[in-house]
Order: C-alpha cells, then sequence, then structure tokens
C-alpha cells in the first residue's frame, strides 16, 4: 500500500519524471546548442542506460512512497526503440492516475501514435516554440519544419491522445510568436502553456533579461484573446490555468522565474543514466543505478534511501534565484527533461 511522503518543507512526493535518453535528433538553443552538442559529443553508451525493466522497477518502488504522476521525457523519448514497451510496463503500475510523454513530436508519427495509445499513455506534451519556420528552425537549429511537428499532433488527436503544447519564451527570439500560438490553438481543445525561459543547466546563456514575465505574456494575449484567471487542477499545479473568456478553452503560463512555485513542488527527477534528482536546478545527483543493480542491495534498502533523500529534500531553488545560484553548475535539461 502506497504511503505518503514528505520532504523538510511539508511537500509530497507525488510526480516522477523518467528521462530515457540523453540524446535528441534537436538542437534547441535553450537546451542542446549545437557548439557543445555537436558531431563529437559523446552521448551515454547503451549499457549506461537504464533498461526497460529497471525503469518499471524504480516506478514500482515510487508508487509505494505516493508516486501517482509519471512522465517520460528526455532527451527526445521517441528515439529508444519500443518506447510503448516501457509505456505498457509502467501501465500495468496499480496505484498510477497518470502516464504521459513529452516529445518534439519529430517522430510522433500515426502508426507510432496508435502504438502508445494501445500501451496505455494516457497524454502527450509536445514542444513548440514558434508556428513560422524561420523563428523555429532557428530554434530547434536542424531545420526541422512546423508543419511535421503540427502533424504529429494530429496524430496523436486522430488516436485519441490529449495534447499539451509547451511554448518556450525568450525575449527577443520568440515573443512575437505569443499570440499567433493562442490564436492557433485557440479552440482545438489543445491546452497550449507558455514557459519562462529558465536557467536550466548552465550551457544555454541564460541571462534575466531573456526573460518575458508571465504577467506580460498573459497582457499580450488578454488584449487579443480575453482570458480570466481558472482555478487549479489539482494541488503543485504546476502551470496557472486561464481560460479563454469566449470559452475557446484554456491557457496555461509556467512562471518557474517571476513566479516560483517552489513551495508546492512534489516532482522528483529520474536521469537518462540513472541518477536521481529532486529539483529540476539540481547540482548533483543521486546514484540510483548502480544500487539498483547492486545484487546485495535489496529493493526494501533501495524503497527506504529513496524515501530518506525524500525526507531530508530542502530544494527552493526558484524562490532564491540569485547571482550566485545561477552561475553554478546544474545538471543539463537533456539529462533530466524539463
Amino acid at each position: 500500500m502506497a504511503v505518503t511522503t514528505t520532504d523538510k518543507l511539508s511537500r509530497p512526493l507525488r510526480d516522477l519524471r523518467i528521462s530515457v535518453t540523453d540524446r535528441c535528433n534537436f538542437r534547441c538553443v535553450y537546451c542542446m546548442p549545437k557548439h557543445l552538442y555537436g558531431a563529437q559529443h559523446e552521448f551515454l553508451p547503451r549499457d549506461q542506460l537504464l533498461r526497460y525493466e529497471e525503469i518499471a522497477e524504480i516506478a514500482r518502488i515510487f508508487v509505494d512512497l505516493g508516486v501517482k504522476k509519471l512522465r517520460l521525457t528526455g532527451g527526445e523519448p521517441l528515439i529508444r526503440r519500443e518506447i510503448e514497451s516501457l509505456v505498457a510496463m509502467l501501465a500495468d503500475i496499480d496505484g498510477i492516475e497518470d502516464l504521459s510523454l513529452t516529445t518534439n513530436a519529430s517522430r510522433l508519427t500515426l502508426d507510432k501514435a496508435q502504438a502508445l495509445k494501445d500501451a496505455g499513455l494516457m497524454r502527450v506534451t509536445v514542444s513548440l516554440d514558434a508556428l513560422d519556420d524561420k523563428t523555429f528552425m532557428a530554434i530547434n537549429d536542424v531545420d526541422f519544419p512546423v508543419a511535421r511537428v503540427l502533424e504529429g499532433i494530429e496524430n496523436a488527436e486522430a488516436v485519441g491522445l490529449p495534447v499539451k503544447v509547451n511554448m518556450v519564451v525568450k525575449a527577443g527570439s520568440n515573443d512575437h510568436s505569443i499570440v499567433p500560438m493562442a490564436k492557433y490553438f485557440h479552440g482545438t481543445g489543445h491546452i497550449l502553456r507558455f514557459i519562462e525561459y529558465m536557467d536550466v543547466g548552465h550551457t544555454n546563456g541564460w541571462r534575466m533579461d531573456d526573460v518575458l514575465p508571465a504577467g506580460e505574456i498573459v497582457e499580450r494575449i488578454n488584449a487579443e484573446l480575453p482570458i480570466e484567471p481558472a482555478d487549479a487542477n489539482y494541488t503543485g499545479e504546476v502551470a496557472k490555468r486561464w481560460r479563454y473568456s469566449d470559452g475557446g478553452g484554456e491557457i496555461g503560463i509556467i512562471s518557474s522565474v517571476t513566479e516560483p512555485f517552489c513551495s508546492s513542488c512534489s516532482r522528483a527527477r529520474l536521469s537518462a543514466k540513472g541518477e536521481l534528482y529532486t529539483c529540476l536546478f539540481a547540482t548533483v545527483g543521486h546514484d540510483l543505478r548502480n544500487r539498483l543493480r547492486d545484487p546485495d542491495f535489496t529493493d526494501a534498502q533501495l524503497r527506504e534511501w529513496i524515501r530518506q533523500l525524500w525526507l531530508g529534500r530542502g530544494d527552493r531553488y526558484s524562490e532564491i534565484r540569485s547571482a550566485a545560484t545561477v552561475s553554478l553548475p546544474k545538471v543539463e535539461m537533456s539529462y533530466i527533461g524539463g
């Protein structure tokens, strides 16, 4: 029977985000800039990645500790072969209420979307940072067109997978796309979420000047498509919800920089090589993989080790963000997802 595990700030462990690979076929400038992740970059060897069976075993332990939501990320998770096999393993775990996957949709074909749905995936989140090819290609840096991402969204919709769309907003880069994105997805049933440009990792050249505050995002949208605040779906929801006044659906704003939500964060993160992180902005991870593979380390010991890590958790990076913390080396987003 699952128990409630709370940290030093009384935050329960409810969500586990699982990075299944550090590889990606995009080179987005805010995540995997090409000058650092070029042809000579060495990605993790296959034997260092967690096997699907290992991920499922870890997920079961986290469910015992109170986790109810699982999200598969990367890198790009659809690069892992037969990722639907992992989805099926996770969907079979009693106690999981939400099982989702974040993708750039480049490989979200109709067949793949159907396989994921049949395996038990409940929804997908698609990353899309602009609607015009010039801006979007400048961000993904591999000349990948918008039309193929939109096709992936259509494929998910066609098989009955609910879709959320994430747009990372960087001032002076793609903020001109905020209103066009809102207008495009208005009335479609897809929830569009705007994410403030964050200082995840230390390779993306983040500056506070690059952050367009959530309040300004709201103002720009409201001027064209009136919106009003909506209640959160659940305690600890990352995005602040807004609904269109004309009934055309809703949007979300994720404001980790200007309006931190550390006080309600319930997320743990598992890296592609099996390190456990208790914060998106963590400077160090905890080696779970080698403990899992140690025949002398039992499941009960692993469960207690994880529990103790969470009990001792006091992370609140976004609330204390400063020039000193921003300069600290942090794990890259490609290792632990967003």
